[in-house]
């Protein structure tokens, strides 16, 4: 036994005792090959899976230099198990290998182990994608079906190493301007250096998680200085997009008319591209084709940039998958998926190249403290009848949508006058009924967008102190100054939802901010609650709970 501040369990589970010696080198070392799970006060947990351990492989890393760390900071020794587990998965990387063929747009796939071969080939959906060589170990394949081989073979159990040099697109000239009140910031500098490697093939795609509030677009746009080629961006609805080219405006020398727009406004083609994931799988009818979505792919891009990559839906992919000659970056909060794909986003979009915890940037300043409030409030006693006979649905809808929050949101938003106040919900008739009560503008998703724009600029100047929006706030929007959010109601407990939520608040800025979240009493909420306390509780912020009206 040593004083190593990692207890490793046979289960693949690893526990970091924050307060012991050298814990804060041995996180820097878990990051690149393990997942964090929680990350509350004291003790913090990580796992060892299969992507995670490739992600340290594609990243550079050896299984032994893995097992070496594991062993370094063990406070006990390493089950043999774990170690087995990290050798035998990491020994899968390099069995398949991407590499370019001898015809144009072609390209050769070697399996360097039979059993291998025979499995892929066996798969109905693999191996009707493969055509055999005179080589029984090599198997030639269209170039358009990179992408799906890849993402098949992962599901197998076998990650694809992807050696085929990226396409450098069509040349553009793209600077950051250094000035005062904007620099690149160390950590974004790393993520982008973690993204493109050395320039050899294997490197130049991949996801950067970084928390909200730390400059994710500022990273994209560092990646863009760095290749200078024609670049799509794609984000998670409109107002992300102008958010986009506002900052590439602000923050770059790119010439505006080089950046188009590609909304169900706009239909504008450029260097620079910034649309949606919703209308990239917009389609006329279910037997229709992805009109957007093809023509899009048709590009010469050098970079795709997939912001929010959590959110990224599935028919949109295709698109991905059809676009591995580009270079990918993904950029989120959370890889977390509530559909469970992050093996697609790992084989389409890439491996985790880059990761740091929000505290570590909330303890330099970058982001703001954050404190998690419930607070439970009574149903009215004239629905707790209608509430027990009701079906489970209709009991959440009953439960959320509870009269006496609208009280309650009022009195915070009255307990934090002078504060920048969100107040975020999903039933839009709960919504409708506060904005009457309190006289505040409601931003849903059916305002028109240059309305919606104005309500956001008049937040951002202070000239308006109160917004209330629906479930628009889940997605990228710059509010730099919002300090206080009120959630009224939600989506059952979705973690994702609660990250980006939450994330709305965590701009840098001198007070700590403050997150509200009202919960029916005596319901099916509270369990959902308690998921929701799990998981931000589970990511080490500061979650406690009142009951309205109790002292």
């Amino acid at each position: 036994m040593t004083e190593g501040p990692l207890i490793v369990q046979s289960d693949r589970t690893l526990l970091l005792d924050t307060h012991a010696p050298q814990a804060e080198i041995c996180r820097a070392d878990l990051i690149r090959y393990a997942m964090l799970e929680k990350s509350p006060e004291h003790i913090h947990t990580y796992r060892l899976d299969q992507l995670s351990i490739w992600n340290a492989i594609s990243s550079g890393m050896s299984g032994d230099e893995v097992i070496a760390s594991l062993s370094r900071w063990s406070r006990f020794p390493l089950p043999e198990s774990v170690a087995f587990f990290v050798s035998d998965t990491a020994g899968r990387w390099g069995q398949v290998v991407l590499e370019e063929g001898n015809e144009p747009g072609a390209i050769r796939l070697l399996f360097k182990n039979k059993l291998i071969r025979e499995t892929a080939l066996r798969s109905r959906e693999t191996g009707r994608l493969l055509s055999p060589t005179d080589d029984e170990s090599v198997f030639v394949l269209d170039g358009r079906q990179r992408g799906p081989v890849k993402s098949l073979l992962v599901r197998l159990g076998w990650p694809v190493e992807d050696r085929i040099p990226l396409s450098k697109g069509v040349p553009l000239s793209f600077h950051l301007r250094q000035r005062e009140g904007f620099h690149v910031r160390d950590y974004q500098k790393e993520a982008a250096d973690a993204l493109l490697g050395d320039g050899r093939p294997g490197t130049g795609y991949g996801v950067v998680v970084l928390p909200c509030g730390s400059g994710k677009t500022v990273v994209g746009m560092e990646v863009m200085a760095r290749l200078e080629t024609s670049t799509l961006i794609l984000t998670t609805n409109i107002a992300a997009v102008h958010q986009w080219m506002a900052e590439l405006k602000d923050k770059s020398d790119l010439d505006p008319a080089l950046v188009g727009e590609y909304t169900g406004e706009k239909k504008e083609i450029k260097p620079v591209t910034v649309t949606t994931y919703q209308l990239l799988s917009w389609r006329a009818d279910k037997s229709a084709p992805m009109e957007h979505l093809q023509r899009l792919s048709k590009e010469n891009w050098g970079l795709v940039i997939f912001d929010e990559v959590h959110m990224l839906p599935a028919p949109v992919f295709q698109l991905t998958s059809a676009l591995q000659a580009s270079h990918r970056l993904g950029l989120t909060a959370t890889l977390v998926r509530e559909d469970g794909r992050e093996e697609d986003v790992f084989s389409l979009v890439g491996p985790k190249r880059y990761d740091t915890p929000w505290d570590t940037l909330a303890e330099r300043g970058f982001i703001a403290q954050a404190f998690c409030h419930e607070i439970r409030v009574d149903l009215p006693s004239d629905l707790e009848v209608p509430y027990a006979l009701a079906a489970k649905r209709e009991q959440y809808a009953i439960a959320s949508k509870n009269p006496r929050k609208i009280e309650v949101a009022r009195e915070l938003i009255k307990a934090h006058e002078g504060d920048q106040i969100l107040v975020i919900g999903q039933y839009l008739d709960q919504l409708e009924d506060i904005a009457r009560q309190t006289g505040y503008p409601l931003i849903t998703g059916r305002m028109a967008n240059r309305k919606r724009e104005e309500l956001y600029e008049a937040f951002r100047s202070g000239a308006l102190k109160v917004l209330i929006v629906s479930k628009v706030a889940n997605f990228a929007i710059d509010l730099p100054d919002a300090s206080v959010a009120i959630q009224v109601s939600g989506t059952f407990g979705s973690r994702s939802e609660e990250a980006q939520r939450l994330g709305r608040i965590l701009r840098p800025k001198d007070k700590a901010s403050q997150f509200y979240t009202l919960v029916s009493r005596f319901t099916c909420e509270e369990e959902f609650s308690r998921n929701r306390q799990k998981f931000l509780s589970g990511q080490g912020y500061r979650y406690d709970i009142h009951v309205w009206g109790k002292t």
